[in-house]
């Protein structure tokens, strides 16, 4: 079984989440694919960082659409590292990317990006938000999109073939063969997260999914994604 192994947020079990430290030990490791977040800062930056706020990751607090990009780089966002900007990923490794977009407007940034620099074979948009998914869709044709869901049921299927998208991230923990089942009919790639125990890598290989995000590099490398 071949499978497509993702770094969540880098490898944020061994290095700090979103940052280029993170993503660079992901390329290294030898993941496929690397997972990051987006943002828009005050100024319209696209910032890769999980949270709304700014307070769990680093140094600083408070909501980052209410800073500019030059008072997020004032930040530490662990061991040192500045919160990055979608365009020094870019730079700093070269494995395909997923982002992540927490709206619509994120997803208008992102497509500005990915138009001018051609990179819709590069970049696989992803987003728990059914419109954002549909808006990047719209903005940037022939782009990868993936529809991401914590708590979901059958329909989550339904919504990710109403917007596009080729393939459903979903919590490992609430899979069941039912979804896995409609998923396939419906000729959806599937990847489960987050996938960082044996037990997860056993339903992984058990509903033959087409991939894993994973928080640990040593997964990949140590070959235990192989059947």
């Amino acid at each position: 079984m071949n499978l497509l192994t993702i770094g969540h947020r880098g490898v944020m079990g061994v290095e700090p989440e979103n940052t280029l430290r993170s993503f660079v030990a992901a390329q290294e490791a030898g993941l496929d694919a690397i997972e990051l977040d987006l943002h828009l800062s005050k100024d319209g930056a696209l910032v890769v960082m999980h949270d709304a706020d700014v307070d769990r990751t680093t140094d600083g607090t408070g909501p980052i659409a209410e800073k500019t990009l030059a008072e997020l780089r004032a930040l530490d966002a662990g061991r040192g590292e500045r919160v990055p900007v979608f365009e020094e990923v870019l730079e700093a490794v070269q494995a395909p990317l997923q982002a992540e977009i927490k709206d619509v407007q994120a997803a208008r940034a992102l497509a500005e990006v990915i138009n001018a620099r051609g990179l819709a074979a590069r970049v696989e948009v992803s987003s728990f938000h059914d419109e954002a998914v549909a808006e990047i869709a719209r903005l940037v044709p022939g782009v990868r999109t993936a529809l991401v869901a914590s708590r979901y049921g059958t329909d989550v299927v339904d919504r990710a073939v109403a917007v596009g998208a080729a393939t459903v991230c979903l919590n490992i923990r609430r899979l069941t063969l039912e979804i896995v089942e409609r998923a396939r009919a419906a000729e959806l790639r599937i990847i489960g997260w987050v996938v960082n125990t044996q037990d997860h890598l056993r339903l992984v290989r058990a509903f033959g999914l087409d991939g894993a995000t994973t928080d640990h590099p040593d997964i990949k490398r140590t070959g235990r994604f192989t059947a």
